[in-house]
């Protein structure tokens, strides 16, 4: 069956960092931003997380948004919604300070052009746990923009997280997809890998910014770097 799809992982994918040093650099300005509204940065972090577990975690009665903000309005009060322009102010103006602590791959754009020119469509599957503001933006560090994909996963238009192969299977049926017509390129090998392997689609893994926490054994995945996954594409579109 012929491919029709190329999905993307974002965050060490398309756009180099180390994920840790992201989060917290990401989480020092967030502390910031919501410092004068009284937001103290350890309770704020603790809830944070719990909202990132609740949308991991999700099943599919909300969107992932509903998930997180079920979280925050219980452990701040239901007026607490009321900052949630302010959060959202955030995501749009000094969340792009983190810039700092992320590269560049000039390929980036590349590939998503080499996908879109073989009449393919380009889906950028980011794991959905931020705000389509965030999103946005952290396609603009990567050198890329919202027109370049026939979709971009946020919180607000999903009701899953990745490892969870439903995330996978909620972008498919969008577009009306089979998962043989589609391959996952990512990095990260139990969220991008495995889920979408077991869907039954292809999947290349990148290595530029590796993610194995669990070591397993990745070699029966196509993988390498971006000249590589130049290479593959081309055989397989």
């Amino acid at each position: 069956m012929s491919i029709k799809a190329v999905l993307f992982d974002l965050d060490g994918t398309l756009l180099k960092m180390d994920q840790d040093e992201f989060v917290k650099t990401y989480f020092k300005y967030l502390a910031k931003h919501l410092a004068p509204k009284g937001y103290e940065s350890d309770k704020l972090l603790k809830v944070f997380w719990g909202g990132v577990n609740a949308m991991t975690i999700n099943t599919g009665e909300v969107t992932n948004e509903e998930a997180f903000w079920k979280v925050f309005t219980e452990a701040y009060g239901e007026t607490s919604i009321e900052d949630k322009p302010y959060i959202d102010e955030f995501y749009q103006n000094d969340f792009n300070q983190v810039q700092e602590v992320c590269g560049f791959y000039k390929e980036a754009k590349e590939i998503i052009e080499l996908v879109k020119s073989q009449g393919k469509l380009a889906i950028l599957a980011t794991n959905p746990l931020f705000p389509h503001t965030a999103t946005e933006n952290r396609m603009r560090w990567a050198g890329l923009e919202a027109a370049d994909f026939a979709e971009y996963t946020t919180y607000e238009n999903c009701h899953f997280c990745k490892p969870n192969p439903k995330y996978y299977e909620e972008i498919l049926e969008r577009h009306h997809l089979k998962p043989e017509e589609c391959i996952m390129v990512g990095n990260d090998v139990e969220e991008d890998m495995i889920p979408a392997e077991k869907l039954g689609m292809q999947g290349f893994l990148l290595t530029n910014c590796l993610i194995n926490k669990k070591e397993r054994d990745i070699s029966k995945y196509p993988q390498g770097d971006f000249e590589e996954l130049k290479v593959y594409l081309k055989e397989v579109l």
